[in-house]
């Protein structure tokens, strides 16, 4: 009883529900049309999107709730930024929107993959996603800041490949499973799965 506890209420598991709570307050900083308030919030959701992984690593307490909320997260915020793009900033939205739509699909189609062969979100935390949520957050503010708009267009580039990537994973795989950092990884046991049969 008090370990299934443990594994449920622990410090990175907050931090990841903290990161889902801030969510609305995205909505309501974006409705009211005011961008520096909703980019201080952006940037204490991606805060907590770091710090979660890192506190389960340090306390040792990484668990499959865990991960699962962390990808939870991901998608709620990363789905929030991009609604409330168009509510900001909907003239850049149109300009970019070629590249906007891709990184939504990137975003979008290994979880809606996922859904249809596991009935559940994906939690594989792969290099690659990491990378691309890293160059995507940092490109979407200097676009939407109207800093540069070139590193948006460069991020659709990294934000497919680990679509693909996520995609081969659920594709490859027999039964869910959490933090895959590769495909390679994937493939990897297949292979000496297949040479011990």
């Amino acid at each position: 009883m008090g370990r299934t506890k443990e594994q449920i209420v622990n410090l990175p598991n907050l931090v990841s529900v903290i990161r889902i709570l801030l969510a609305p307050v995205m909505f309501y900083y974006a409705f009211k049309q005011q961008p520096y308030w909703f980019f201080g919030v952006l940037l204490l959701a991606i805060f907590t999107d770091v710090l979660d992984g890192l506190l389960a690593r340090i306390l040792d307490q990484a668990t499959t709730l865990g991960s699962r909320l962390d990808s939870w997260g991901d998608f709620i915020i990363y789905s929030t930024m991009a609604i409330c793009a168009w509510i900001l900033w909907p003239d850049i939205m149109l300009r970019e929107k070629f590249y906007f739509i891709i990184i939504v699909l990137s975003f979008t189609l290994p979880v809606l993959v996922g859904l249809i062969k596991f009935h559940a979100i994906i939690s594989y935390h792969t290099w690659s996603v990491k990378i691309a949520v890293a160059i995507t957050a940092i490109s979407y503010i200097l676009l939407f800041a109207e800093i540069l708009d070139w590193p948006f267009r460069i991020a659709t580039l990294f934000c497919v490949y680990a679509a693909i990537e996520e995609i081969a994973i659920t594709l490859l795989i027999r039964c869910q499973r959490v933090n895959v950092k590769t495909v390679w990884q994937v493939l990897k046991n297949n292979k000496n799965t297949h040479n011990s049969m």
